[in-house]
């Protein structure tokens, strides 16, 4: 019996101490969860992806009924404008954990209140995104018309992501007065974060003049950033790289297929 358990944990240990040797992952530190790699990686490319999805749909008017219309007539642009942006704004979230731990190293008060606003604001957009995609599937399916009619029937009605309506604002306000006052951002970029506070909120909302200011200061306040992040420390060895690479490929593919499962 004593044989065996050795044995069992010696080879666990071992199958352990291989797959951490082929798949090494990097100590979090200062960054906190995710770590530095996500962290700076969700900097870069949310606040892309979401100037991306907005421009677009500029040409669109603002207002549902004309948003519903552009998909029934452009459904592959328009799919592509709000996949786009809600695909930016699940990245957010990693970058604003890395941001609130940075915050929250110097100053645990703004970082833990600017984190918390800013994810929960990410929820009540990602939760917005989800009636879109359900309002243009209608619209596929029984026409823009019937679509319009469905939503402004249900625009207003309650519910529990409601409530975060107000962190989506003050989130990105808090997280930028912390920044700026533990110097984790210059004061130009801090206030450019800030202005992300600006971006129209809702179901079906469509690109404006102001939304193109607030995703100008996301980008300026967070892909620097981003790129320091990734800079900051040691570059993984290249075998590392060609390892991490077609595992991660594999396993967004798989999940994408399972997830069209049901």
């Amino acid at each position: 019996m004593t044989n065996r358990t050795v044995f069992v944990g010696t080879w666990g240990q071992g199958v352990g101490g291989r797959l951490r040797t082929a798949l090494p992952v990097e100590q979090m530190g200062v960054s906190g969860f995710p770590g530095r790699w996500v962290g700076g990686t969700a900097m870069v490319l949310g606040p892309l992806l979401m100037l991306a999805g907005a421009l677009l749909r500029v040409r669109v008017p603002f207002f549902y009924p004309d948003q519903l219309a552009a998909y029934q007539d452009h459904p592959t642009l328009m799919a592509s404008a709000y996949g786009l942006f809600a695909a930016g704004t699940v990245l957010l979230w990693p970058a604003a954990a890395v941001l609130a731990a940075r915050i929250g190293a110097r100053s645990a008060g703004w970082g833990l209140w600017g984190g918390t606003l800013v994810v929960f604001g990410l929820f009540a957009r990602t939760f917005h995104a989800g009636v879109d995609h359900e309002a243009f599937q209608l619209a596929r399916s029984q026409g823009a018309v019937a679509a319009t009619e469905a939503v402004s029937a249900g625009y207003g009605a309650f519910h529990v992501f409601a409530t975060l309506n107000l962190a989506i604002l003050a989130g990105w306000i808090v997280l930028a007065l912390g920044a700026w006052r533990t110097r984790v951002l210059g004061p130009v970029r801090a206030a450019a974060l800030g202005l992300t506070a600006m971006l129209p909120l809702g179901v079906l909302k469509g690109t404006t003049p102001l939304s193109l200011v607030a995703l100008a200061g996301l980008c300026a306040g967070l892909v620097p950033l981003g790129l320091a992040l990734l800079r900051e420390g040691p570059r993984p060895r290249r075998a590392t790289v060609l390892r991490w690479v077609p595992l991660t490929v594999v396993a967004l593919a798989a999940m994408t297929l399972i997830g069209q499962v049901g």
